[in-house]
């Protein structure tokens, strides 16, 4: 049985972590400033001020992206996926790699001549790149045409500093180091109407020694569990069919008299047709009382992303994980044992400074031996600022890509295996829309892509689906009503 003692970091929600009730009201009063400006500037209704936000990186950055998103409504934007018609673009950056950071700055590169052939248009980066003091100064010095950047704890000022940069002229610069605060009630623009993204934390204590997230995304801090459990309620009864609780660590959070296990249980104890996930999940967390209640929720989806990030005990001491292999396998078996015919995926990395590859070949046996449904993997990427960019790191990049190939290899094979014995099994399936050769595809609770033909109505519907063929990465099925 796995020890079910977890440490408490001292992580609580409530209003010592909330942006105030006065400071969210100031906020309102620049939204109708926002509003009346705009109202003078573009007095067309017909040729309303639009705004294009692209977000960059996690689920995290997406629920972020659409609270920006309903705030830029309520100040009166239009939103538009156009950027020759749009009269502010917003790029909401990520920093867990390099090469999410060089993907920003290259699309960002790419609007200058926009920028400089468009009067009215503003352009603008937010987010966990900016947050870093070089990436700030980069932008500084080299993207003059960039004229609003704001960090990660600024994202509930956005009204205030759009208001400043559309009345002023001037660039406007928010990246202040303070300790990270919740905004509640703000306005969302979901992207979905079915599939919606609830974040019940903010942040992260691991400090996992290749991880910038708690240099830019602050310390751990959870929602209070009502209002959880409130927005919850009102997305079932808007009729959301998938409902995915976010956090940098969800099953570390605690609010008060709250785990992690018990928020799950209340919230699985909402009536309606729903799917709850969560992620990210971190090993050393993932208890006992949460894996019972997994087993036991009638709407939680019984798939688990579990990051491993490494099968060598070693190189897990080297980034910090706090768990070696063994434990990580005693989670994943008993997690297997309460859940038959769980899905379970996870993360790797590849080549993390100092790796050999022994180091490497603990992965692989690892990831033979658990099968996962799917893998991501990673080439190690040094983040400055973290403790791991500055260890000696000798191991050339043509050998991690090598070792970085045969780990795909493996998974791959792994993958065609767990399709073909899901052949001939009927699964349950939420249609997310169109599919490339189907007519329909959809994820199953397993979060496996499924395509098949349906009628347009099953979009945004769940539907019982036998599997008929596995592909690489998906699996084909025919509806079982027409079987």
């Amino acid at each position: 049985m796995l020890d079910s003692a977890r440490s408490n970091r001292g992580q609580e929600g409530g209003s010592g972590r909330e942006v105030s009730a006065a400071e969210l009201a100031r906020q309102q009063e620049f939204t109708a400033l926002l509003r009346e400006l705009l109202a003078d500037r573009y007095p067309d209704p017909a040729v309303p001020p639009k705004a294009l936000v692209r977000t960059f990186g996690c689920q995290g950055n997406e629920a972020d992206g659409e609270r920006i998103r309903g705030m830029l409504c309520a100040a009166g934007y239009e939103l538009t996926d156009t950027p020759e018609e749009a009269s502010l673009i917003l790029y909401n950056t990520c920093a867990v790699r390099e090469h999410a950071e060089d993907r920003a700055f290259g699309n960002v590169g790419r609007l200058k001549s926009l920028r400089q052939g468009k009067k009215d248009l503003r352009v603008g980066l937010c987010g966990c790149m900016v947050q870093q003091p070089h990436a700030a100064q980069k932008i500084r010095d080299s993207f003059s045409f960039v004229d609003l950047v704001f960090g990660t704890h600024a994202i509930h000022r956005l009204p205030e500093l759009l208001y400043r940069l559309l009345s002023s002229g001037r660039r406007v610069f928010d990246l202040a180091e303070e300790p990270g605060r919740i905004a509640e009630g703000l306005p969302v623009r979901r992207e979905s109407g079915f599939r919606a993204w609830l974040p019940i934390m903010y942040g992260c204590d691991n400090f996992c020694s290749y991880c910038v997230v708690p240099l830019v995304r602050g310390r751990e801090r959870g929602r209070r569990p009502e209002l959880i459990i409130r927005e919850a309620r009102e997305l079932m009864e808007a009729g959301y069919k998938e409902i995915t609780l976010l956090g940098q660590n969800v099953n570390s959070y605690r609010c008060g008299d709250y785990d992690f296990p018990r928020l799950l249980r209340e919230l699985d104890e909402i009536g309606g047709e729903y799917w709850l996930r969560f992620m990210t999940s971190h090993p050393k967390d993932c208890s006992p009382a949460l894996l019972d209640t997994m087993a036991t929720g009638r709407h939680i989806a019984k798939h688990l992303h579990l990051p491993v990030q490494s099968g060598s005990d070693r190189v897990l001491r080297e980034m910090n994980r706090g768990y070696d292999a063994a434990r990580y396998l005693d989670v994943a078996s008993y997690a297997r044992q309460v859940m038959p015919g769980l899905s379970m995926t996870s993360d790797v990395i590849v080549g993390f400074p100092g790796e050999t590859y022994e180091d490497f070949r603990d992965t692989l046996a690892l990831v033979a031996r658990m099968e996962y449904t799917s893998l991501f993997t990673f080439l190690y990427s040094p983040r400055e600022g973290t403790r791991a960019a500055a260890l000696p790191d000798p191991v050339p990049r043509a050998e991690k890509v090598r070792w970085f190939q045969e780990l795909t290899a493996l998974q791959e094979g792994i993958a065609a295996r767990r399709g073909a014995e899901s052949v001939g099994r009927e699964l349950r399936v939420l249609c997310e829309g169109r599919g490339k050769r189907q007519a329909l595809a959809g994820r199953s609770e397993g979060s496996v892509v499924v395509e098949f033909d349906g009628p347009e109505e099953l979009i945004e519907q769940f539907a019982d689906v036998r599997v008929t063929k596995a592909q690489n990465w998906l699996l084909d099925g025919a509806l079982v009503q027409d079987l």
